[in-house]
């Protein structure tokens, strides 16, 4: 098994930020991921949609706070976006290469994951099994990312790392976790 830590760095703003720290760990088993995000601070601060009873497949969860990772396979141009809501709600995206033959991801038809959301923190864990889209000998290549959205409706972008002059989580080169 192979495991990583990681920080996330909000990309260099003007905004005034809120006190926050989003980390976490990542795995892979086989073929099998396992990511989980800790985000910590000031949460009455930030818009956080409530839990669902009933999670479903969403787009456009990228536009509140959301927590999102970029898997790819070494050496090839095709990524996938996965993007988890705090509300339970989540997706699944492809892509032929950067920003391009954007299409959901059908070969998941749902992505059950757990969150723990308390005053001081929210935990997000996520188990996924990649047979559907990868084979396990497959090096693969991970940008771990979050967007937040704050009370006022202010976002921020956090990343493992930022390559651009302006925050853009589909950038190959910030595909930094190997695994």
């Amino acid at each position: 098994m192979i495991e990583q830590k990681f920080s996330l760095q909000p990309f260099p703003s003007t905004k005034s930020l809120l006190n926050l720290k989003i980390a976490g760990n990542i795995s892979r088993n086989g073929n099998k991921v396992a990511i989980r995000y800790m985000l910590e601070g000031d949460l009455k601060e930030i818009a956080i949609a409530p839990l669902s009873n009933t999670p479903s497949r969403k787009h456009e969860l990228w536009e509140d706070t959301c927590f999102e990772f970029f898997l790819g396979i070494k050496n090839f141009a095709r990524y996938w976006e996965f993007n988890l809501s705090p509300g339970g709600h989540w997706n699944v995206y492809r892509f032929d290469g950067y920003r391009q033959g954007m299409q959901e991801e059908t070969a998941f038809e749902n992505l059950p994951f757990n969150i723990q959301n308390q005053a001081d923190g929210l935990t997000l864990v996520l188990d996924v099994d990649l047979d559907k889209i990868i084979s396990e000998n497959q090096a693969i290549e991970v940008g771990i990312t979050t967007v937040i959205k704050d009370k006022d409706g202010e976002v921020t972008y956090w990343a493992l790392t930022h390559q651009g002059a302006e925050a853009d989580f589909h950038q190959r080169d910030s595909f930094i976790v190997k695994l």
